[in-house]
């Protein structure tokens, strides 16, 4: 395993809210309490990059954490991970699943956000092993070999 980095914020969605925490629990269908728990197993956790903001930034749209809709906002930029590649978050094993793609309801934020992040807004995976993920935790990217 080589550490890659760390989880910055976390994120549940209900109620048609996002909702910041310090710890999410997960399970195998997903994340306790997140409104997504339990619909689609590979699209459990969207994990989304710091330099996803920063993208944002650059072109002057202001954009609060969680506005991507991501559950993990991480502090390493994830989306060149091959699908099937596991990190080890906290105590939870995670697996790329899917490759986001272009979601129209970032336009609530700002409509050049589609365009702006169509390969950089995050990629889904689904849970490996369960447990629980604290803001600060390190990451592990499982050797692939």
């Amino acid at each position: 395993m080589i550490k890659i980095g760390r989880a910055h914020s976390l994120f549940y969605s209900s109620f048609g809210t996002q909702t910041i925490t310090k710890k999410l629990l997960l399970d195998k269908k997903g994340i306790l309490k997140d409104k997504h728990y339990d619909k689609s197993i590979e699209r459990s956790v969207l994990i989304s990059s710091l330099d996803s903001y920063g993208l944002l930034e650059k072109e002057g749209i202001d954009a609060n954490y969680g506005s991507l809709g991501e559950n993990l906002l991480i502090d390493y930029n994830p989306y060149h991970l091959a699908l099937g590649s596991r990190l080890k978050i906290g105590s939870v094993i995670l697996e790329i699943s899917v490759y986001c793609t272009l979601c129209k309801s970032l336009s609530k934020v700002n409509n050049k956000i589609p365009k702006l992040l169509k390969n950089d807004r995050g990629i889904f995976a689904k849970v490996i092993q369960a447990g629980s993920i604290k803001v600060g935790d390190d990451i592990y990217l499982y050797d692939a070999s």
